[in-house]
């Protein structure tokens, strides 16, 4: 029995009951798969599920304001997803007739799609022979072969997808692509594989070897840099009378685009009480302040992928109305980073 034969045997009686498994409707498809990038299906699952309900169809989320869309999303990360992914529903609706591309080459031509997603949908919902190359195949077959390149280098990345080719099967592509990944999440997972009840135990060459722990191989590139942020929380009315707030869109090309936060000042270190009262009055110089609290005394370290963001967050209570006040109970139609939506809830502004 061949490689893929067990795999497709294994996915036949592991497979997960998840939502978008029985349709081949590329808008789901392709909403799913970006989701899941960087992603965990259990984080997943409910924001692809509120997606559709909020949008059903891709022309439903191509009109829909990018404010909605980046609110919906909060909470994901990876904030660039969101803004490719209504970026592409805009192209699919208005340029494509609401019609996604039916081959791997023209999927390619969207914003957000790369050979994966390409691949995933070219195969899963036009049966095209692409093999998919995600973290959980990486896995698999540096495991059952025994390829010790570094799956994140330009030559390893070539070789996995020329080997992906060579061993996928053809006839049921569709199924065989979604029981590869599936048996790298479940079966041949990261840190405790299922290796004494694996289907492919008898010939996989890291277990063989001992080297199950070692591969895949990635090679550590990025250097973690660390930022001091310093969120000035002001605290008081509308000219209503209305308790209230002030946030900020964040408009540069960094973390976070778009999205809202509190007014925000970046240090080189950790800011203490006397030189955050020198720099608010520099901040919000429209109105008087009537004390400042530091609400954490031990910053939050907030961690992403390339940076570390050590948090504070003081609270500015001041006097008089606020210049560009938005009232505390509209705070959740912002959408804003985990970060600052995390405060929100605990500290109940």
């Amino acid at each position: 029995m061949s490689f893929s034969q067990k795999i497709l045997l294994w996915y036949a009686d592991h497979k997960r009951a998840l939502p978008w498994r029985n349709t081949r409707d590329p808008y789901k498809i392709w909403l799913s798969e970006i989701m899941l990038q960087q992603t965990r299906v259990a984080q997943g699952t409910p924001y692809y599920l509120k997606f559709l309900e909020h949008f059903p169809t891709v022309t439903d989320l191509a009109d829909a304001p990018e404010e909605k869309v980046l609110k919906l999303w909060q909470g994901l990360g990876y904030y660039s997803r969101a803004r490719n992914l209504h970026a592409t529903a805009k192209k699919v609706a208005y340029e494509m007739n609401g019609q996604f591309p039916t081959t791997y080459k023209e999927l390619l031509t969207l914003k957000g799609v790369g050979d994966y997603t390409a691949s995933a949908i070219a195969s899963i919902c036009f049966n095209e022979a692409q093999p998919v190359v995600d973290g959980n195949v990486y896995r698999v077959l540096a495991r059952y072969f025994g390829v010790d390149q570094a799956i994140n280098s330009p030559k390893g990345a070539a070789y996995f997808k020329k080997l992906a080719f060579e061993v996928m099967n053809t006839e049921e592509i569709r199924d065989y692509n979604q029981a590869i990944m599936e048996f790298g999440a479940i079966q041949c997972a990261p840190q405790k594989p299922y290796c004494l009840h694996c289907p492919l135990n008898e010939s996989c060459v890291a277990l063989q070897q001992n080297k199950v722990k070692a591969l895949p191989v990635k090679i550590k590139k990025t250097k973690i840099r660390n930022r001091h942020f310093n969120y000035l929380v002001p605290l008081g009315r509308t000219k209503d009378g209305l308790a209230a707030t002030v946030l900020q869109q964040r408009l540069g090309k960094g973390i976070w685009q778009h999205l809202w936060e509190f007014p925000l000042l970046e240090s080189e270190k950790e800011l203490h009480l006397p030189e955050i009262r020198t720099e608010i009055e520099k901040i919000l110089v429209s109105v008087p302040i009537q004390d400042v609290q530091l609400q954490n005394p031990t910053p939050i370290i907030h961690k992403l992928s390339h940076q570390h963001l050590h948090t504070k967050f003081w609270l500015v209570r001041t006097e008089g109305v606020l210049e560009a006040a938005i009232p505390v109970e509209s705070l959740d139609d912002f959408a804003v980073p985990v970060l600052v939506a995390d405060f929100i809830k605990t500290f109940k502004i």
